[in-house]
């Protein structure tokens, strides 16, 4: 079960934010690079200014984020804007998202840096797989239990706690170590399926 499966509905909602974009001459690349940009602002924020009351922008970030990407890939499959270009803009952006918003979780009290840095290899790992599971048999992996949305929960969620109890980043490295082992996880069933699709052949 992963928070993807729910993507359908989401779109539902934001369809009309779809149809005024595609009415104002806004491009499905224009929003992937614009949630990008959000990130790296975000991120740098946080990773400059460790202050952890700064921490209630990573929710609001994380939002807007997963708003715009679910928006930029509407724009390319319902209004005829697929590309190429916007192919690697999508994937490329996505993961140096992930890594601006979560490298500032290194400047926290209570985080063992390296710990942080292996949750965003195995982080880049599970994009990896999800594409390379694509070049197998092409169709893009979603597989879960911690792929994008979901981390996008957790920290999010996280991130609004650390700002309103700091006090409670001494669970950090119980977070990060979890969540690698989400990811891990995640890769290893996003593997699993294209191993199961050779066997049966």
């Amino acid at each position: 079960m992963t928070l993807y499966q729910i993507k359908p509905f989401f779109q539902a909602a934001i369809r009309p934010l779809m149809f005024w974009a595609y009415k104002h001459h806004i491009t499905a690349n224009h929003i992937t690079l614009a949630a990008m940009f959000l990130s790296l602002i975000v991120g740098s924020l946080l990773f400059f200014s460790p202050n952890h009351s700064l921490y209630f922008l990573l929710p609001i970030a994380l939002f807007i984020r997963m708003t715009l990407n679910a928006l930029d890939g509407m724009l390319a499959r319902e209004c005829n804007q697929k590309s190429d270009i916007g192919a690697i803009l999508n994937e490329s952006c996505d993961v140096l998202s992930d890594v601006a918003l979560y490298l500032p979780f290194i400047q926290l009290p209570d985080s063992y840096a390296p710990l942080v840095l292996i949750m965003l290899f195995s982080m880049i790992m599970t994009e990896f797989c999800g594409l390379l599971v694509q070049t197998i048999n092409g169709v893009r992996s979603y597989l879960g239990p911690f792929g994008k949305s979901d981390r996008a929960l957790v920290f999010g969620v996280w991130g609004l706690l650390i700002a309103i109890f700091p006090q409670i980043m001494q669970w950090n490295n119980v977070v990060w170590t979890i969540s690698t082992l989400l990811l891990i996880w995640t890769v290893i069933n996003r593997c699993r399926t294209v191993l199961n699709n050779c066997s049966n052949q």
